[in-house]
């Protein structure tokens, strides 16, 4: 599978509401990087398991309802560039959700070995609310 294939699946899961799917997705010991991340927000999530405890309530916090992407294929066939917005709804303000994000995942045998997440936080924290586990770098 391409690279591009593989992030497209696991955007469609993010959408789908899969976290559990979104995960597999991940190697092993893939990472998930918030380089951009401020204060004691979580700066990097390693493994299945710190993986799945991290996005577990994802879903339960943010509807996601759609995701709008632009997919860059690099010179490297093993990173791909994605620019995508997302548009959903707090769950527990029903407030509107929308948030512009940039990642650059690298993808290894088909699975995500580095996903570097750059995310504004201060919005997330302006539209969910700074007591939202998702301030704290989930978003």
């Amino acid at each position: 599978m391409r690279a591009v294939d593989v992030v497209d699946r696991t955007l469609d899961l993010l959408v789908d509401h899969d976290m559990h799917a979104f995960v597999e997705m991940f190697a092993p010991d893939g990472v998930m990087e918030f380089p951009l991340a401020t204060g004691d927000a979580t700066r990097a999530v390693r493994g299945h398991l710190a993986l799945h405890d991290y996005l577990d309530d994802y879903a339960s916090i943010l509807d996601i309802r759609s995701l709008d992407r632009t997919v860059h294929v690099t010179t490297d066939p093993e990173v791909v560039i994605v620019e995508f917005t997302v548009d959903g709804v707090v769950v527990a303000t029903d407030r509107p959700y929308r948030m512009v994000y940039i990642a650059v995942i690298t993808v290894r045998d088909d699975a995500i070995n580095r996903y570097r997440d750059y995310w504004n936080s201060a919005a997330v924290v302006d539209i969910v609310g700074a007591d939202a586990q998702l301030a704290g770098g989930q978003a």
